[in-house]
């Protein structure tokens, strides 16, 4: 500022390569003040509030300044007014910039065009010297592929009127209600049409050469409507047709089909009446079992959920016939998203839920299958005050009655023409001949018109096809219900007669395992399968995947019989009186004695342990201690199921007359010590001790020769049992979690072993490992990549019958005592753990991966650089998650053309405290993104990313148009979530945007998101605009048709009332479905499960 410059300027070194200015008193023009070095590779000017200029082009220049500048960064010029200052026509000199890569001007606010249109013609001709190749490089093709697009859009506008022409037609006759995905795809389709026609507008007005950029963004827009057009012509074909059958809302819980009719209507009808009405605060619906009540409080809970009247504070909760003040308050609180565990008083715990209902205006709690008076205000629930509403369903009118409900509803069963519907859908045939008609008919009128004894039979006959078959089961129908009066006791034959018609043996001792199972309660398919290898109720198999199939088809057929619910979440479950007709046919053979869920404190009395008795089931029960001295005299016991009880020690004798006990289930028990007596059930074949996190001692193991499955995971204990290794026919062996060492060798005898999990803290032996070769699934942890790479050889080197059916393998050098934050189920997974890439030198084709791996792991593992140029991921991952690695920055590195398709199959992207990760991709040349990369993503969730800026960079977005889930929180850096106008993300249903400070923008356009069910916000004040884009219907502005909540952070209630909107009535409509949550209820916590639970409780999905 204090220099005086002479004709010539600074001088500077000759050799200079970095040159920075940040409020010198530069002033004028760069070059006048400063001749640049052509050495010069980088300059960044900072806070000159003088300088107007770069270079000033009066004269020819007589050499070529800033040829090898690769960077300029210009910040804060007040005064700038471009690049370049004309005073003349002259020309740029050729190799001006010719190296220049990264150019940046932020905060000037006098320059107005950074390309004069004036001088763009002498400009372009410069540029295109010296990027030969580049403008035919952003313009190729851009009429050829105009003309394309055009052909799609006519093809487009045809099937449109088809559509169109469709809907008019059954308008005019059918009546039928049009869905809403046609409505939507309808606009979708006027929309595209429209700005296709602005598009071509403008690819005809840039013709001249100085349009290159102009027609470069055409080129991309071109590419991308051509992407959307593509898209919509595929939506339109609409498979499933274009009207509403039924209420597609309707997501059922239950196996039982939406029943429907005129009598069904009405009580819908009455009961939505009712949830109406001031004056009206509770609700009973009553009815003998299996008549219907269950599906009909479903459907009117589904409904609720669709309306605005309650937004969204919808809560259902089975009760059941055994159930406890303490277990409806938990299941209560868990719905409201409250913890209540730590608090064991019943008053207190009713005093925390009852402030949590006064926090919502209104909601509805659905009470299904109440068998007893329940005093909700000991529960926490507030009756009687306005905005709550109660339903209840129960086999009693006097249960309704003494709950003083305000209006009761009976529910009938269906008149003969329903019953017969109902029996002919369940049956899923199109046509069959008039004899069968007739005994069809014959066999409803045995049902009397109730709903599960017809879903039952006709579940039972769907594989019948002869005429004589279906004679002689209507003759043995008659058989079974002869003599019976009442009806409950009635469709207890029809129920039992669908069960003998399962005719394999197998099959009928499955379903009636199924019974040892609390009332109401679900159970998995995994587990459950588990069971019936142990207890040997399936056939042997080869391998313990044939076993694991055979498993599934045998529950299969049991759900299509009719005698198994399954939910969407694949669990099963026995309708109550279904589970009744079980326990009443164990009664006599085989003998169970069920007494599960019941809330006994001791054990049942002596006189009910009969001599033949086969199984019994005591879980879920409160069973601190069994006397001393008990030993029933059960010689033909096989099952002993004890688990989830508080049991603390067993007596000596009380296995001294089980000499037939094939399977002690123990698991989740306080026992500190197993007594001496385990050591002689020689006929064990399942000793299961998973969770007894007490248990220090077990005795010799050495008799139990036929021993096949172990599970010692999460106990106590010290050491390895004595007698292990005579453990020769050992198939399943768990340890996880558990503090004792393997003894070397004792592997090598363990010859039939299918199933390995040991604990993360022991290193296993590999070469043991290696012996194993009937190993199927393993989970263990490995000490270095070296063990991982003979592991994986060992994997791929698998015969196709001999594969592994699941891994779980976690590599690192640390020893690891504490689980993992990540729930595992069957599948394989591979888990990079603290430090395990530090000190691995990758070679050129980085670390090779097991090529069936599914699920893969990095936690603090020194992973680096660029996700695939480290590791490069097999295309048979489905599920990433990477957390708390502080040196990497991308996930892709983009340089050249890909070979392949990466990341083709990936499901699920989870992304948790990665300080330095600047983004997804990573340029490094202008090169496309493989079609296809992330086109099976569902689910992606980006926490603590701190230096991330973009998430979906320009024209990627629509590479995830299968994404479901989107969760960004406190990253606060984020400034834009998606760089593109008018984006569509056709599948999104859920999304999360918490704790980021620094966003400006979710995205440039309109959201146009059908599908959308749920938005959770908070944290992102600097939004100033929600561009969501709500479609009219039937004139009127509505939200998007899906959405079902916005949840918004309750800090941030004033910042969301203050948003604009494009629309002046947008408030309004949106906020009927507004809910304000507390901060916390937006939190993360450990574990990326949690977190999506978390979500999933937010957005009710």
């Amino acid at each position: 500022m204090e220099s005086s410059l002479d004709t010539d300027g600074i001088m500077l070194p000759q050799d200079i390569e970095n040159l920075f200015f940040k409020a010198s008193g530069l002033r004028g023009c760069l070059l006048d003040e400063c001749p640049i070095p052509n050495s010069v590779r980088e300059c960044k000017i900072f806070e000159e509030d003088k300088i107007e200029c770069i270079m000033r082009l009066g004269e020819e220049f007589s050499g070529v300044p800033f040829q090898s500048l690769e960077t300029l960064l210009l910040r804060e010029l007040p005064n700038l007014i471009g690049l370049f200052k004309w005073e003349a026509v002259v020309h740029l000199p050729p190799g001006t910039f010719t190296c220049l890569k990264e150019l940046c001007i932020e905060r000037c606010g006098k320059i107005k065009k950074l390309f004069p249109q004036s001088h763009m013609d002498k400009l372009l001709e410069i540029v295109a010297g010296i990027f030969p190749g580049f403008v035919a490089l952003l313009c190729r093709n851009l009429e050829e592929n105009t003309l394309s697009l055009q052909r799609k859009i006519r093809s487009l506008e045809s099937r449109k009127d088809d559509v169109h022409e469709n809907l008019q037609n059954a308008a005019c006759h059918s009546g039928k209600k049009r869905k809403r995905e046609v409505e939507g795809w309808m606009t979708d389709v006027e929309n595209i049409i429209k700005d296709f026609e602005t598009l071509e507008q403008g690819v005809q007005q840039s013709s001249r050469f100085y349009h290159v950029f102009k027609r470069q963004k055409l080129a991309e827009q071109l590419e991308r409507m051509t992407e959307q057009v593509t898209g919509l012509f595929a939506q339109g074909e609409f498979p499933s047709g274009h009207f509403l059958e039924v209420d597609e809302s309707i997501d059922r819980l239950s196996l039982i089909p939406q029943l429907t009719g005129q009598a069904f209507q009405q009580n819908v009808d009455d009961i939505w009446t009712s949830l109406m009405d001031v004056n009206v605060v509770s609700i009973g619906i009553y009815g003998m079992g299996g008549v219907g009540k269950t599906t009909l409080a479903r459907h009117v809970h589904d409904k609720l959920l669709k309306e605005s009247t309650f937004s969204g504070h919808v809560y259902w909760v089975t009760v059941s016939h055994e159930f406890s003040i303490s277990k409806l308050q938990s299941d209560i609180a868990e719905l409201l998203n409250l913890n209540i565990t730590c608090e064991n008083d019943e008053g207190r715990r009713a005093a925390k839920l009852f402030r949590e209902f006064q926090k919502t205006e209104r909601f509805v709690l659905i009470l299904d299958d109440v068998w007893k008076r329940i005093d909700v205000e000991k529960i926490g629930i507030p009756s009687k005050r306005d905005g709550c509403k109660l339903v209840i369903t129960s086999r009693s009118e006097e249960v309704c009655r003494s709950m003083c409900c305000k209006k009761i509803i009976k529910v009938n069963t269906l008149s003969e023409q329903e019953a017969l519907n109902l029996f002919l859908k369940t049956l899923d045939r199109d046509e069959q001949s008039v004899e069968v008609e007739e005994i069809c008919k014959k066999m409803v009128n045995r049902c009397d018109g109730l709903p599960l004894a017809l879903i039952t039979l006709a579940g039972s006959m769907r594989s019948v096809i002869d005429i004589h078959e279906w004679r002689d089961a209507l003759e043995g129908l008659k058989e079974s219900c002869l003599g019976r009066a009442d009806m409950e006791d009635e469709v207890l034959p029809i129920l039992l007669y669908s069960y003998h018609r399962l005719r394999d043996t197998r099959l009928q001792n499955c379903f009636l395992y199924c019974s040892l199972y609390p009332e109401d309660s679900y159970f998995s398919r995994d587990g459950l399968i588990g069971h019936y290898i142990s207890e040997e109720l399936i056939e042997r198999r080869s391998s313990r995947q044939a076993e694991i199939d055979q498993g599934h088809a045998i529950l299969n057929q049991l759900v299509r019989a009719c005698l198994l619910e399954s939910d969407s979440r694949m669990r099963l479950k026995m309708h109550d009186l279904i589970r009744e007709m079980a326990i009443r046919l164990t009664k006599e053979k085989p003998r169970y004695m069920v007494k599960a869920g019941l809330h006994l404190k001791e054990l049942p009395e002596e006189q009910e342990w009969t001599e033949d008795l086969d199984k019994v089931s005591l879980m879920r029960n409160s069973i601190e201690e069994i006397s001393p001295g008990t030993s029933p005299k059960c010689p033909s016991l096989s099952t002993l199921i004890l688990s989830s009880n508080p049991l603390r020690s067993i007596p000596d004798c009380f296995f001294t007359h089980m000499c037939g006990l094939r399977t002690l289930n123990l698991n989740g028990t306080d026992i500190e010590s197993l007594p001496n007596s385990i050591s002689d059930l020689e006929k064990l074949n399942a000793l299961l001790l998973d969770g007894c996190r007490k248990l220090k001692s077990v005795p010799s193991l050495e008799k139990l020769k036929v021993l096949k499955h172990l599970d010692l995971s999460r106990t106590h204990l010290e050491e390895i049992p004595r007698g292990m290794e005579s453990l020769t026919n050992l198939k399943r062996l768990s340890l996880l979690n558990s503090t004792f060492n393997m003894i070397p060798g004792t592997l090598y005898r363990l010859t039939h072993l299918q199933q390995l999990e040991l604990p993360y803290y022991f290193e296993v032996p590999i070469e043991e490992v290696k012996a194993l070769k009937q190993l199927e699934v393993l989970r263990c942890r490995l000490n270095s990549v070296r063990d991982l790479h003979d592991l994986n050889r060992l994997i791929n080197s698998r015969q196709s019958d001999k594969q592994f059916l699941s891994y779980n393998i976690k590599l690192s050098s640390l020893e690891f005592k504490d689980p993992l934050p990540f729930n595992f189920s069957i599948g394989k997974y591979l888990i990079f753990g603290e430090k395990s890439l530090m000190e691995y030198s990758l070679d050129a084709d980085g670390i090779m991966l097991p090529q069936d791996i599914e699920n893969l792991f990095f936690i603090a593992s020194g992973l680096r650089g660029c996700l695939l140029d480290e590791c490069p991921i097999p295309n048979s991952v489905r599920e990433c998650k990477i957390y708390e690695e502080d040196k990497i920055q991308c996930i892709m590195r983009l340089e050249e053309e890909f070979s392949w398709v990466p990341f083709q199959s990936l499901e699920s992207l989870v992304l948790r405290d990665l300080p330095n990760l600047i983004g997804l991709f990573k340029w490094e040349a202008v090169v496309p993104l493989p079609p296809g990369t992330f086109s099976c993503l569902k689910e992606l969730t980006i926490y603590g990313c701190g230096k991330i800026k973009k998430l979906f960079p320009q024209s990627l977005v629509h590479n995830f148009h299968n994404l479901r889930s989107l969760i960004v929180m406190n990253c606060e850096q984020m400034e834009e979530i998606i760089e593109e106008a008018d984006i569509t993300l056709p599948m999104l249903k859920g999304l999360l945007l918490h704790n980021l400070s620094q966003l400006k923008s979710i995205c440039k356009g309109k959201m146009i998101w059908n599908n959308i069910e749920t938005i959770c916000l908070g944290g992102i004040k600097n939004i100033k605009e929600l561009p969501l884009y709500l479609p009219f219907l039937n004139r009127q502005l509505s939200p998007p048709p899906r959405l079902r909540t916005i949840k918004i952070d309750e800090r941030d209630k004033e910042w969301w009332e203050s948003l604009e909107w494009p629309h002046h009535n947008a408030n309004n409509v949106l906020q009927r479905l507004v809910q304000y949550r507390p901060s916390e209820s937006f939190g993360f916590l450990p574990g990326t499960s949690h977190l999506m639970s978390r979500f999933h409780k937010l957005s009710n999905f």
